[in-house]
């Protein structure tokens, strides 16, 4: 069977890597003929704008996926024409602007941290009212690891904002003084079958994910199953298919959803080697109405991204237990150009390990 992937990144380079053992092939769109995932698979350079390029790119074919979350929904919806493509466009349509995504969970009886959009001017003066200060006046569409956004402390910063981040468009969202940062990744079937992963932790900085650890420390079971209860709205409500992260924020013992992610996720990549099948297996598991794979965690597992250096190989592979992940990309500043993965058999001993991981990481 040959599999189609909308984009041509390290995302898309291990869902390659994952389903080779199940004898899949692939090909991969993407506007770039340099995308690393083209070192692993057949690379088709093209736009996802020109339906002649989408229409040749789904030739040969037997069902399209996505690893990025920003394809055009014109582009999904018009290959879902020619062939099963999944998760549906739906999804992406959602994931796409964050007022329709945060009134989508908002919606489903999911807490969310208070919004209010913003067109003009106006709209700001009212969201500032409702939303009040700190606040994150975002892009609606767009922006990632951080972008398109800025922290507004003060009613004085908050039209530089709204002018600097191009005046409409825009979103409101109160700063939530959260205790850390979760995630949870879950997995359907187009058989409806239902997997989660745990909860994981997530540790950012300059809003790009630095470190995650999993299980997620101290994380109760009540946790749990509040964020798996989300999820499974979300899943139901979409039909939704593949592997679907939540991102959220813990408040005690409350959850806020934040993002989601209609696609394998930054913070599931641990599940390589610390759970009994991975994000991206799962992925390709589902999309073909295979039975899903267990979710259960190997003992206890980090994963810490290399952004913007390459490290020192032979240091990383020294630690005993570190799985080094280079993405075959050119290495520049702020750029995700791999990882490392490091499991224990006991959170301490996870502790202690990790550290000279974290500081090849940053140097």
């Amino acid at each position: 069977m040959r599999i189609g992937i909308l984009g041509g990144g390290q995302l898309g380079r291990m869902l390659a890597l994952a389903g080779y053992p199940l004898g899949l092939s692939f090909r991969f769109l993407d506007p770039s003929p340099e995308a690393c995932a083209g070192e692993v698979g057949e690379l088709f350079p093209g736009s996802f704008d020109d339906e002649a390029t989408l229409t040749r790119f789904a030739q040969g074919l037997d069902l399209i996926t996505y690893e990025f979350e920003n394809v055009p929904v014109a582009a999904a919806r018009f290959l879902e024409g020619l062939l099963p493509l999944y998760p549906p466009p739906k999804a992406l349509e959602v994931a796409q602007d964050r007022l329709l995504e945060k009134r989508f969970f908002r919606g489903l009886g999911v807490p969310t941290p208070p919004f209010h959009p913003v067109e003009g001017l106006p709209d700001l003066e009212e969201g500032l009212k409702r939303v009040g200060l700190p606040a994150l006046l975002k892009t609606r569409r767009g922006g990632y690891d951080g972008k398109g956004q800025a922290l507004v402390r003060a009613p004085e910063e908050a039209e530089a904002a709204f002018r600097a981040l191009g005046g409409k468009g825009l979103i409101l969202e109160g700063l939530v003084p959260f205790d850390r940062e979760l995630s949870l990744l879950a997995v359907r079937g187009t058989t409806g079958e239902v997997a989660f992963y745990p909860l994981v932790e997530n540790r950012h900085q300059g809003g790009i994910l630095r470190l995650s650890l999993a299980p997620a420390p101290g994380a109760s079971a009540a946790l749990w199953k509040k964020a798996e209860g989300y999820a499974r709205r979300a899943l139901e409500a979409l039909d939704y298919v593949g592997v679907l992260a939540l991102e959220l924020f813990q408040v005690g013992e409350e959850l806020l959803f934040n993002e989601m992610a209609p696609r394998v996720h930054n913070s599931g990549h641990w599940t390589i080697e610390g759970a009994e099948t991975s994000q991206f297996q799962n992925h390709l598991r589902a999309l073909l109405g295979l039975p899903l794979g267990s979710t259960a965690p190997r003992g206890y597992s980090a994963m810490v991204n290399l952004i913007g250096l390459r490290p020192d190989f032979r240091e990383v592979l020294k630690v005993p237990g570190a799985h080094l992940h280079w993405y075959g990309k050119a290495v520049r500043l702020g750029r995700k150009v791999g990882h490392i993965t490091l499991r224990r058999d006991r959170p301490e001993e996870l502790h202690e390990a990790l550290l000279p991981l974290l500081k090849l990481a940053a140097s």
